[in-house]
């Protein structure tokens, strides 16, 4: 995917790294690099290209939203990725979370509930060929059990609890990060199991899209 640092967007992806991720504590070299490399304007709308690199979420469609590129690139420092991972995502969405975990992780397992935005996001992994990821249509908040433990698990979507199947699914040791809170605004939390023992840690204040499901939030 490097081919792709040579388009013209490469300026706003270096400037997105130096304003937004390195002053707030992104320090991961693998991570910035991945932040710096992936098209993130091949994921929204043509009309949303010049947006792109912004400080804030965009709307993807069907009431979603691809995250601001701090949240992107802190939930993913927060896995802590050496490369050799197999890594569950809640939430495809239009897979620029995706494809920032495929560019740090041996694999990305991928579930999304939205039909459309999963055939979207199918079509541009094809197109920057990235071929270590896996994805089906189904309740994110059942995990993908036949292809547990999960090394790491990422969820883009707020629900009320921790969904007990994703934490059956971790690996021990394992480490999850995802948002859990009410509709007005969210915590993003660090979930570690170590030796059977599982631990939680809240980072900070996010706000977050709904995570429909069994164990989420019921759809409207």
């Amino acid at each position: 995917m490097d081919r792709v640092r040579s388009n013209k967007y490469e300026k706003f992806r270096t400037r997105m790294v130096e304003e937004q991720l390195l002053p707030r504590g992104i320090d991961d070299p693998a991570v910035l690099h991945a932040m710096e490399v992936v098209p993130r304007h091949l994921f929204v709308s043509d009309a949303l290209h010049a947006q792109a690199y912004g400080d804030f979420p965009l709307p993807i469609g069907h009431g979603q939203t691809i995250s601001q590129p701090y949240v992107v690139a802190l939930m993913t420092q927060l896995l802590q990725l050496t490369g050799q991972e197999k890594v569950l995502e809640i939430g495809t969405g239009c897979g620029y979370q995706s494809a920032i975990l495929a560019a740090l992780c041996e694999r990305v397992y991928t579930v999304e509930r939205i039909k459309p935005l999963l055939a979207r996001a199918r079509r541009t992994f094809d197109r920057l060929q990235l071929y270590n990821i896996m994805s089906k249509i189904a309740d994110g908040t059942e995990g993908w059990p036949e292809n547990a433990p999960f090394a790491a698990i990422i969820v883009t979507a707020a629900g009320p609890l921790i969904p007990q199947p994703l934490v059956d699914q971790l690996a021990d040791p394992g480490v999850m990060v995802l948002p859990v809170g009410d509709l007005e605004g969210q915590t993003l939390m660090v979930v570690r199991k170590e030796g059977g023992v599982v631990t939680t840690t809240e980072v900070e204040s996010v706000r977050f899209v709904k995570l429909v499901g069994t164990y989420g939030w019921k759809a409207a």
